[in-house]
């Protein structure tokens, strides 16, 4: 069986072989994939695209740039958001995450010698921006419609929490009740389960819309939107007016972030600095823009959330063409920036009981936070509480089963 974790920020794909699971390595040396794309025009009528590391590199050689997309995966619960244009074609969102697929679905192809038609397929138990059941059917129909498209003839889909538990439960010697917590890039996902030799039932799921994401965007607002001119005010025809905010909202996610890259957006934030106060933030906040400089952007912030996960501050650092931004940011302070979305994930896991869990598993990046990992020592105690394969658990367990 063949098992694919599609990503907010990163994907991974697994095969079940005879004595494990066989991982796909990809161009970069890593088992994980980056969700992210990238076209450019070329000469020819169609935009030429690349995916994963690739589009990394080749987004980084570029002098001209093209288009980035990441995250795309926090658009499918949207019912607003159908397609966009790029470089002169419209795409839909399924069009866009299909072409994604395909690529790990070659390369899965050429490494497991195999042909690969036939998948089970992880999903958040609560999609980005989902407020119903119908919004997450609504999503899962259109990530369905993205696997047709990129050459599958059947998925299954597999809650993804329930397949970090089946990686987790392959190692155990007796049954243990277990709580399973998947942090993605957008969404934070929990199962209670009993596990082991036994076999598998299934005691609740929740999950939150939140993430490493949202975490991400408390550091831009803090850090980034104020150098930028959050904040600041306009004066068009003698008449005072705040800096539209939409446009920091977008800033903050990175899933919204290419779409500030529109003519029309690109024209208005063109006349924004003559207008203003704070004319030289407006400056760097255009330059950010046109110069396609959120892939940077984005680094900046992952390495300031890691390096605070191993210390007390860090030091922010973006400085690329003519945007220099620098602070110092202390753990305490970011903790108390994401104190809302830390209550949001705590209330998830207190609404699933836990009385009697043995043993908890934290899986995704987002997990390393030191303050999501106490809202679990809090509850249950250090000692019991385990993590590991943080970026390959959920494509490991899909394949042994789910």
């Amino acid at each position: 069986m063949v098992g694919l974790d599609f990503g907010t920020t990163n994907s991974s794909i697994a095969v079940a072989v005879e004595g494990g699971v066989k991982m796909a390595r990809f161009a970069d040396g890593s088992e994980s994939y980056r969700s992210i794309l990238y076209a450019e025009a070329p000469k020819a009528a169609r935009a030429r695209w690349w995916t994963g590391p690739e589009a990394i590199t080749q987004y980084l050689d570029a002098d001209a740039k093209g288009r980035l997309i990441q995250s795309l995966k926090s658009f499918l619960a949207s019912r607003s958001l159908r397609s966009t244009e790029v470089l002169g074609r419209h795409y839909t969102i399924e069009e866009l995450i299909a072409i994604l697929l395909r690529d790990l679905r070659t390369e899965a192809e050429r490494q497991f010698g195999c042909e690969v038609r036939e998948a089970r397929v992880g999903r958040p138990v609560r999609f980005v921006g989902a407020e119903t059941e119908a919004d997450d059917a609504y999503a899962v129909d259109r990530l369905r419609q993205a696997f047709t498209l990129a050459g599958f003839a059947h998925v299954e889909f597999e809650m993804e929490p329930v397949a970090a538990a089946a990686f987790y439960a392959a190692r155990l010697q007796k049954d243990e009740v277990l709580l399973v917590g998947d942090f993605g890039g957008g969404t934070s996902d929990f199962s209670l389960l009993r596990v082991g030799p036994g076999g598998r039932e299934l005691l609740g799921n929740d999950g939150v819309g939140l993430a490493g994401d949202t975490f991400d965007a408390r550091l831009i607002r803090h850090l980034v939107s104020p150098e930028l001119g959050l904040g600041s005010s306009l004066d068009p025809a003698g008449k005072r007016l705040p800096v539209p905010v939409w446009l920091y909202s977008h800033l903050e996610r990175w899933h919204y972030l290419s779409f500030l890259r529109t003519k029309e957006t690109l024209h208005l934030l063109k006349t924004l600095p003559a207008q203003s106060d704070a004319p030289e933030k407006l400056q760097a906040l255009y330059d950010l823009v046109n110069e396609d400089l959120g892939y940077r952007l984005h680094q900046a912030v992952q390495r300031t959330k890691r390096e605070l996960s191993g210390a007390e501050t860090a030091a922010f650092r973006f400085s690329e063409g003519s945007v220099d931004i620098g602070a110092t940011v202390r753990r305490a302070d970011f903790e108390e920036w994401i104190a809302g979305d830390l209550a949001a994930i705590a209330a998830c896991v207190d609404r699933l009981g836990g009385r009697g869990v043995d043993r908890v598993f934290l899986t995704g990046g987002t997990s390393f936070v030191p303050a999501v990992r106490r809202i679990f020592e809090e509850r249950f105690g250090a000692g019991r509480i385990e993590s590991g394969n943080e970026f390959t658990s959920i494509a490991h367990g899909l394949a042994l089963g789910g």
